[in-house]
């Protein structure tokens, strides 16, 4: 997406007035690529696809766009060199590989833009047409998504585990996303404020020239799954020039709300959230269990409610789909439709 010479400050604001003041973020991915018939039962999990079935990814990046998503998110959450590395490939094919799931994603928005018709993907833009906005976002999971044991759901990495431990395994990895094409890095799911002050002072250390967002997982309405205040958070996130939005995923939705309200007390950055659908992971089974979640058409109910909030970037983490994005997608349509009325 070319946004023209925009400054880091207003990358996203600029990005969002050209999506109509609000904008759609994909859904679950490893449930897509599951439903599509890819095993993930594997370390690398959704970037095992990056080695196997490329194809697949940028099947699910399509099924996004089709279903109105103006940000996809590349395959690269799960994706380190040190993962990639215990699987025997070298140094050079993880880098490769990592590069990889920008381009695939980059294909997919050139795909769905070249076929596109004027019905399906134009908007009305000052009295004319013009195609739907579109970014591509690098995913960088946390230090927990690659040990595979669960902790990025509980943000305890244990004492010997520093803040120059998490620099120096995050920095050849965003030195390489951050070359890729990408408009964007997504940090997402982050567990505990001390990787959130790895990720900022990396950013500025490495003189990364993209945006970024953070984006926290929560335990309730109050604090990270770690037990540090969404406030403390989200503060860091605040003061890192690069970060261009602030917000949650891998959330409880009924839990959405409150975080909104107090990451707007610490932050005038755009609000970005993408909640799960409300069920819980199990470490030791290795699945999601029921819990309080919610349909589809409940999660979307809220949309209204969230936007009011604060919020201004809507999408779903874990477990939601394509439908759950169509269903966001026409909610906010019909929002905007709305507000020009």
């Amino acid at each position: 997406m070319e946004l023209g010479s925009t400054d880091m400050s207003s990358f996203m604001t600029d990005f969002l007035q050209k999506c109509g003041g609000f904008a759609v973020v994909d859904g679950g991915f490893a449930t897509e690529l599951e439903r599509h018939g890819a095993n993930l039962n594997d370390p690398l999990w959704s970037a095992k696809c990056l080695v196997t079935s490329p194809h697949l990814v940028r099947r699910v990046h399509l099924d996004y766009l089709d279903a109105g998503a103006n940000i996809i998110l590349t395959a690269s959450y799960q994706a380190t060199i040190q993962g990639f590395e215990a699987k025997g490939l070298s140094t050079e094919e993880a880098e490769g590989l990592l590069r990889k799931s920008v381009e695939i994603a980059c294909e997919a928005r050139q795909i769905y833009y070249d076929r596109c018709t004027k019905d399906s993907c134009d908007h009305i833009e000052n009295g004319g047409t013009s195609r739907r906005p579109v970014l591509v976002a690098a995913s960088v999971g946390s230090y927990g998504a690659y040990l595979a044991d669960g902790s990025e759901y509980s943000g305890d990495y244990g004492d010997a585990v520093t803040v120059e431990t998490l620099k120096d395994f995050h920095r050849r990895r965003l030195q390489i996303l951050a070359q890729s094409g990408a408009d964007l890095i997504a940090f997402e799911t982050i567990p505990n404020k001390m990787e959130a002050k790895a990720y900022a002072e990396l950013l500025e250390e490495e003189g990364i020239n993209i945006p970024a967002w953070f984006s926290f997982t929560c335990k309730d309405g109050v604090n990270v799954v770690s037990g540090d205040s969404i406030l403390e958070c989200a503060s860091v996130a605040d003061s890192c020039k690069q970060v261009v939005a602030v917000g949650i995923n891998c959330t409880a939705p009924r839990f959405i709300h409150g975080l909104i309200l107090s990451v707007r007390k610490v932050t005038s950055k755009p609000v970005i959230i993408y909640p799960n659908s409300g069920e819980t992971y199990d470490a030791v089974l290795k699945q999601w269990v029921e819990s309080t979640g919610v349909r589809d058409e409940d999660f979307v109910s809220s949309i209204g409610k969230w936007l009011d909030a604060g919020a201004s970037l809507f999408g779903g983490c874990c477990r939601t789909t394509p439908d759950t994005i169509k269903a966001i997608s026409r909610v906010l349509s019909n929002k905007n439709t709305t507000l020009k009325v």
